[in-house]
């Protein structure tokens, strides 16, 4: 096994965003930056995902200005990252190659060294092209499979879809479809491979086996990507540190636990005794921890757990006799073979740093936490919420009738919007799919991209009125427009290819956003109001009119 294990750190995108619903300000990012520069990490994931959204639409900033004061702010002392969903980018609709280039391009001369490629259905035709765009502008490609496992049916489930005429297909995502994913995207020429296990449902015994499967059969480096949602993060984490993962990806301890990753002060402590070394610097991570807990503070709106970890700095940080136990316990059950051990005692660690409790309903339902509360939203704005069960149970039927995607953003909404409908359809007496979304049109059409699961042409043709599989067709994509703006002077909506590219990705919040700035910078232009005219001089002084005032009052 390897002496050197990498961190990528994620606080500043998928923390702050599973955490907080992605509101630091940049002020708040600049009080990190100076020890973020000391820290160490192998990468920093700080861009992408719901960022460029979230700092237009609630913070009034700037998506590009972020990424590039963080990347000045570091000083190349770590690799930058970001996120994108390959051919959708940040949207749900496939973007021309044209789009997808200058987005790459600018993303890696703003600052971006390595970009992390995934799409919801795992189709790696989606994205081949941005894996090229990155590299031939000198990203890294960091390739990402989606993480995901089979829907449940009972027996009897099976049986009535049996004589329905309805396939139910066998296991689709065991480790070999994972290690042939990989093995495609490194073929394609992918500079690293990401197990992306977006829900956090990777059990400690399939982490060390794939790990282990990924480390025979590629050759590029492997990281592992999870969340602490239904508790299984740390001690997946550490069965795959033991199999011989390269990366894996934490938060700072502050802005971890819960929805998000794993603490890298408590992988950094199994690393210990595992005899890893990260290259970190602890005191300068001790540095960031202690403003992240102001910072948590400043967000409390959004803190849907409200639960502070004991602070702690590793530098002289020495675990309490009950801690070493555990750490030492959960190591020992690693390394001889032990994942149900391993998990009982992480799961003591991790309550011993005050994480929530794991969440029951996404073990049990086996969906990603937002997947979950977008449907009880729905639910709660139809007065519905009594159903919730029913929905749930509808879930993996409607997945299967989709094709089986992988439930992640945007195929999680999709599927979980629409068995909600189908739920409320069977209320209004009405059959299954009376009410049909655009987007899930489309992901059964074809537009999104090929499913793992081939769907009935009888049902593609019912829902979308096709029967053959018919793929998204970019030559038929609309740019944006770009208006004067006759109001603000005739100033261009978007002032340059940066800004073009916010309203191509976001178009409705870009465009509000855009407007704002241009209403700035054209009052900023305006010549200053002339300044008001002197007072007239008075024919007589004041003192003369308290003097005649004076004596005909007398």
């Amino acid at each position: 096994m390897s002496t050197r294990l990498s961190i990528r750190d994620l606080t500043l995108r998928d923390g702050q965003q599973s955490q907080f619903a992605t509101r630091m300000t940049q002020a708040q990012v600049d009080r990190v930056l100076p020890f973020y520069k000391e820290a160490g990490f192998y990468a920093m994931e700080v861009w992408g995902g719901a960022v460029p959204d979230s700092v237009m639409r609630f913070l009034g900033e700037n998506p590009w200005a972020r990424l590039e004061s963080i990347r000045d702010g570091v000083a190349g002392a770590s690799k930058l990252t970001a996120l994108s969903r390959g051919r959708n980018l940040f949207g749900y609709n496939p973007y021309p190659d044209s789009v997808i280039e200058g987005f790459c391009r600018n993303s890696v001369r703003s600052g971006i060294d390595i970009m992390r490629v995934f799409d919801a259905l795992n189709d790696i035709d989606n994205m081949a092209a941005t894996i090229r765009f990155v590299q031939e502008n000198g990203g890294m490609a960091d390739c990402a499979v989606c993480y995901t496992v089979d829907p449940k049916f009972s027996v009897g489930e099976r049986v009535s879809a049996f004589f329905k005429g309805k396939k139910i297909p066998g296991t689709l995502f065991g480790i070999p479809y994972f290690v042939r994913k990989a093995k495609a995207l490194a073929a394609m020429g992918a500079d690293m491979i990401t197990i992306k296990d977006m829900a956090g449902l990777i059990d400690p015994a399939t982490s060390a086996a794939l790990i282990q499967a990924l480390k025979a059969e590629v050759s590029i480096p492997i990281d592992l990507h999870t969340h602490c949602t239904p508790g299984f993060g740390t001690a997946s984490i550490l069965m795959a540190m033991v199999a011989g993962v390269d990366i894996v990806d934490t938060v700072i301890m502050n802005f971890s636990g819960g929805p998000a990753a794993p603490a890298y002060e408590i992988i950094q402590l199994l690393a210990d005794r595992l005899g890893l070394d990260t290259g970190v610097n602890r005191a300068a991570v001790a540095s960031i921890n202690r403003e992240l807990r102001g910072i948590r503070t400043e967000l409390s709106a959004f803190d849907q757990y409200k639960r502070m970890p004991p602070e702690i700095d590793l530098n002289s940080y020495k675990p309490s006799p009950e801690l070493a136990s555990l750490l030492d316990g959960a190591v020992e059950a690693a390394t001889t073979g032990k994942p149900d051990e391993v998990l009982r005692l992480c799961q003591r660690i991790e309550a011993s740093f005050n994480y929530p409790e794991p969440d029951d309903i996404v073990r049990h339902a086996q969906i990603p936490g937002g997947m979950y509360t977008n449907m009880m939203s729905q639910l709660k704005d139809l007065k519905l919420e009594h159903l919730v069960d029913e929905v749930l149970h509808v879930v993996p039927m409607v997945r299967l009738d989709a094709g089986v995607p992988p439930l992640v953003t945007p195929t999680s909404q999709i599927v979980g919007a629409q068995a909600v409908n189908c739920v409320v359809d069977r209320t209004q007496g009405k059959s299954f799919y009376t009410n049909v979304s655009k987007n899930f049109i489309d992901l059964v059409k074809g537009s999104y991209g090929k499913t793992p699961f081939a769907i009935d042409p009888e049902f593609r043709f019912k829902i979308a009125g096709v029967r053959e599989e018919t793929p998204y067709d970019t030559s038929k994509y609309k740019k944006q427009p770009n208006p004067e703006l006759s109001d603000l002077g005739g100033l261009r909506l978007a002032s340059d290819e940066k800004e073009e590219l916010l309203l191509e990705l976001f178009p409705s919040v870009a465009d509000k956003y855009l407007r704002s700035v241009r209403e700035k910078e054209y009052t900023a232009s305006l010549p200053p109001p002339p300044p008001p005219a002197p007072p007239k001089p008075e024919l007589y002084p004041a003192e003369f009119w308290d003097f005649l005032t004076a004596n005909i009052e007398a």
